[in-house]
């Protein structure tokens, strides 16, 4: 039997009562603004922080961690010794080595992976490895057939059999070898604008014009900085004609708009393309109209062009300060705090042992603000960061 008439009446008499029954809504009082009641304002939830933010947070955590000592030990990046090298890591706490022919020679595969491996395992920070393997006329590592079974050949030649994308697979079979063997910088590409074969600096260039050397370079870079390959732009603010610095003083009289419109280009399509994995090299050629003075390594003038008409922001290292075009700047022989004076992040010397306590020492008398130590520690350890070898994020 279907019962929904009898259902429906009673549903509709509960409905009706229901409703008659309920009361109109009132409107909220307003508020009494004598009423010391607070409104409670609902906490935002703060935005976490970026990438960039966690990877900036790491280099601040472990600068602040770190002894003057070891924030200085930082701030060399140096010729590998061929005694106590791994000791020496400890003991003066060093950014970096630089292997040369010499620590390359005749070594196997296997050999030079575990001599490094046994560097890096004495470093309480990871340590920069570089070289200098260039192609053509400076070839560190593929010197030794050991390492490989010809020499890398040079940019001009490549590009001559290839074009670009040589050079471009060139270049990533150097980053696949090296990083295998443990380096995680080559100081190159050359940068410099030469095309005069009678140039000091020519074989080791391009071998072209300013736009198409800056195509180079930018490419180069951008292929290390993919494959996570320390880059370093060198000689800034450009070589030019200049004679060699490993033998004596260059003086170079070119006017600045030169500099401006030609030799800069090219390092300016590094540090673009480079981005954080590339640092500038600067060399030891007096720029006379940057500085008539001091040599561009140890030039404050020639950094603050650097640093604030280029905007890079980046590591930036001397060249060799063993070279003979240098000697004489420093009367007590503390090269290093000349060059950190000026504005470099990172020394590059052979005599560490004798400049690391010279700096310390500068530090100590007021000779060398602790500021700039800190600012160039903090350069050097984001260019770690960036090549892999620091953490990107605080631990949890």
């Amino acid at each position: 039997m279907n019962r929904l008439p009898r259902v429906l009446p009673a549903v509709l008499l509960l409905l009706c009562l229901t409703a008659c029954g309920a009361q109109p809504q009132q409107p909220p009082a307003p508020s009494d603004p004598t009423d010391p009641t607070p409104i409670q304002e609902v906490e935002e939830t703060p935005p976490a922080p970026t990438a960039e933010e966690l990877a900036a947070q790491v280099v601040e955590d472990l600068l602040s961690s770190m002894t003057l000592e070891e924030r200085v030990g930082q701030l060399f990046f140096v010729r590998c010794p061929a005694e106590g090298a791994a000791e020496d890591v400890e003991a003066y706490h060093l950014g970096g080595y630089i292997l040369f022919g010499r620590d390359t020679k005749d070594k196997t595969a296997n050999e030079l992976i575990q001599a490094i491996q046994h560097y890096q395992d004495a470093a309480s920070i990871p340590l920069l490895i570089g070289v200098d393997e260039e192609g053509g006329t400076v070839v560190r590592v593929s010197s030794n057939p050991h390492l490989r079974s010809e020499k890398f050949a040079s940019p001009q030649r490549l590009y001559a059999l290839g074009g670009m994308d040589r050079v471009l697979a060139d270049t990533r079979e150097k980053d696949i070898l090296l990083q295998a063997l443990g380096f995680n910088v080559n100081l190159t590409p050359v940068a410099d604008v030469s095309t005069d074969p009678g140039d000091f600096i020519y074989a080791r260039a391009f071998g072209q014009d300013a736009d198409a050397t800056a195509d180079y370079v930018s490419a180069v870079t951008g292929q290390m900085r993919a494959d996570t390959m320390g880059s370093v732009l060198k000689h800034f603010p450009g070589y030019g004609s200049n004679a060699d610095t490993h033998t004596g003083i260059a003086v170079d009289d070119r006017p600045y708009e030169d500099l401006v419109s030609r030799d800069f280009l090219p390092f300016q399509a590094g540090m673009a393309t480079g981005g954080d994995t590339t640092a500038v090299l600067v060399s030891h050629n007096i720029v006379t109209c940057m500085d008539p003075d001091l040599p561009a390594s140890l030039s404050p003038a020639v950094h603050r062009i650097l640093r604030e008409d280029l905007d890079f922001d980046g590591a930036v290292m001397t060249d060799d300060l063993a070279m003979d075009a240098v000697s004489a700047y420093a009367g007590d022989g503390a090269m290093a705090v000349l060059a950190l004076q000026a504005g470099n992040d990172l020394v590059l010397t052979t005599d560490y042992r004798t400049q690391i306590p010279k700096v310390l020492e500068a530090v100590e008398n007021g000779t060398l603000e602790e500021a700039a130590i800190d600012a160039a520690c903090r350069r050097v350890l984001r260019w770690k960061q960036a090549l892999g070898l620091l953490p990107v994020e605080p631990d949890a």
